[in-house]
């Protein structure tokens, strides 16, 4: 045997009462778990670690990540790693590389400059799905499943503009769609706040749905609006997909804004109906209020359409301006979930060009009140003057929403986060911990079984892996030590990038990627494909 994990408390993913025992690994899977009390001699191995005092679970899957460029070009990916995340779920929100043509490519880069960065250190050697999954199979520091992008494909097929496909363009997406799921996609994602995803009407999203549900996949949309007709969206999503037979995964799924308030009931509500109907439903959350994204994001879609070089044109061009002020403070832009816009609450995180890094940390507004203007002056600025890479922080949440959200039967956790800016959401470095340590521990919002069942096993059977997310003989040794007492998240909204405490081990397929609390060089992450 390679490895004995010795008197550990073993919570093993079921949401089951934790035990002690000594677990035994083998070329890469469990072999043996010996609990306390059990007869005969206990497993021996050519290593033993001593465990005692630490919890000894699955490892945490990451149902919402942005990691698709940070994966291969930060070979340590300690953001995550620290945290005990064996597996990120990575083409998110509707945008990301593949499929792609050399155009498509050229245009998703800039579209999310502010998620991954302009991609510049990157080799773009693959265009396909199966491509990149065979790029992350060269070695990642964690494993990786993958969604097929539905703005990208629409990107691809369609352009830019908004317009309902033709016949050939829907056709074409489909292709696309099948061929992604049989190079190894999990399913589909949607962005529909995000252009050139959001312009795809019911219709045209329910029949890529029937394509992803035909592999046994699942649809991820963030839907159109998380604030001003949030229980809408949340809804019209249940529909879509029970219409064209597929399962549910809703993405950081939430109650954000002033207008939704307290509003968690009914979305939970709103859940509990449709699961009882017969629904497949799950979802993800980050234990955290506040919202990251884009600025641009910000804007309403149609000054989005034609994408990065036409918004360019738009904002330079002072009556246009005027017009998206307009629809961004008066009326309520679609890019900000119907509501107008509080420029008190947008927080810059992060700049593409270091020449403007005296905006992070600040909101607009601030900024704004420095430069004595109106804060939309300032914000119309820094867009065209960072080329529409910067990335916000968004302080619209609600903490009772927050909490009553995650403690949902079919929730799982997702960090959503993106690892890019100066100052980036303390999401990306403590999701794991913090639901661990916050609200488990101090606030007991669930119990510390029940909490990693929603980290670990939950996730594993939306993504329908039959040997992950379980402490289990036969199951990969895809596991995390931590400490009970002490893990918390390091990082803050002052110290974004502060790793966790508490969490010394992690292991990849029986390798130590984390060990005593340092990354190792291991690099035992590869892509997980779609079981056919």
């Amino acid at each position: 045997m390679d490895l004995v994990i010795r008197d550990a408390r073993v919570i093993d993913g079921s949401g089951g009462a934790s035990y002690r025992a000594d677990v035994g690994i083998q070329d890469g899977r469990v072999t043996t778990i010996h609990r306390e009390g059990d007869g005969g001699p206990r497993p021996s191995a050519r290593r033993t670690l001593e465990a005692s005092g630490l919890a000894l679970s699955p490892g945490f899957i990451d149902m919402h990540a942005h990691s698709d460029l940070a994966l291969l070009r930060d070979p340590d990916h300690s953001a995550k790693a620290a945290q005990g995340v064996t597996l990120e779920v990575l083409g998110q929100d509707g945008l990301s590389y593949a499929p792609v043509d050399d155009r498509t490519l050229a245009e998703v880069r800039r579209a999310i400059t502010g998620w991954n960065g302009d991609g510049c250190d990157i080799d773009f050697d693959w265009r396909t799905v199966g491509e990149y999954l065979d790029r992350l199979d060269r070695g990642i520091a964690v494993n990786a499943a993958y969604l097929i992008p539905q703005g990208t494909v629409r990107m691809y097929a369609v352009g830019w503009g908004d317009r309902d496909a033709t016949p050939e363009e829907l056709d074409r997406m489909r292709q696309l769609v099948a061929e992604g799921m049989e190079q190894g996609a999990v399913g589909m994602s949607s962005g529909l706040t995000y252009t050139p995803g959001m312009y795809a009407k019911d219709a045209e999203l329910t029949e890529l749905c029937r394509v992803v549900a035909s592999y046994d996949g699942y649809y991820c949309p963030h839907h159109r609006s998380y604030g001003a007709g949030a229980l809408d969206a949340y809804r019209e999503m249940v529909e879509l997909t029970r219409e064209a037979g597929c399962p549910l995964h809703l993405a950081h799924a939430t109650m954000n804004f002033g207008v939704n308030k307290g509003k968690a009931p009914d979305l939970i509500s709103l859940l509990d109906a449709a699961l009882a109907d017969g629904a497949d439903i799950s979802l993800d959350t980050y234990p955290y209020t506040p919202g990251s994204t884009t600025l641009v994001a910000m804007l309403p879609s149609w000054a989005s359409e034609g994408g990065p070089d036409e918004i360019m044109k738009r904002l330079q061009d002072d009556a246009t301006a005027e017009k998206i002020r307009h629809h961004m403070e008066v009326i309520g832009a679609d890019g900000c979930h119907g509501v107008p816009i509080e420029w008190d609450a947008i927080e810059i995180s992060g700049v593409s060009d270091p020449g403007l890094a005296s905006c992070v940390g600040r909101t607009v507004q601030e900024s704004a009140d420095l430069r004595g203007e109106e804060p939309w002056v300032t914000a119309r600025r820094l867009l065209i003057d960072d080329k529409l890479g910067s990335t916000i922080l968004q302080h619209v949440g609600h903490e009772e929403n927050v909490r009553a959200i995650m403690q949902h039967p079919v929730h799982t956790g997702g960090s959503d986060g993106i690892l890019q800016g100066f100052k980036p959401h303390p999401r990306a470095y403590g999701t794991f911990p913090h639901y661990l340590g916050r609200y488990a521990r101090e606030l007991g919002i669930m119990s510390l079984e029940e909490t990693v069942a929603h980290l670990t096993s939950r996730p594993a059977a939306r993504l329908r892996l039959a040997d992950r997310g379980l402490v289990r003989e036969g199951y990969r040794a895809d596991l995390v030590l931590f400490d009970p007492e002490t893990v918390a998240a390091g990082s803050t909204f002052e110290a974004p990038r502060t790793l966790p405490v508490g969490i010394p081990h992690v292991l990849i397929d029986g390798k130590f990627v984390m060990e005593d609390g340092r990354r190792t060089d291991v690099l035992a992450g590869r892509a997980v494909r779609r079981t056919p």
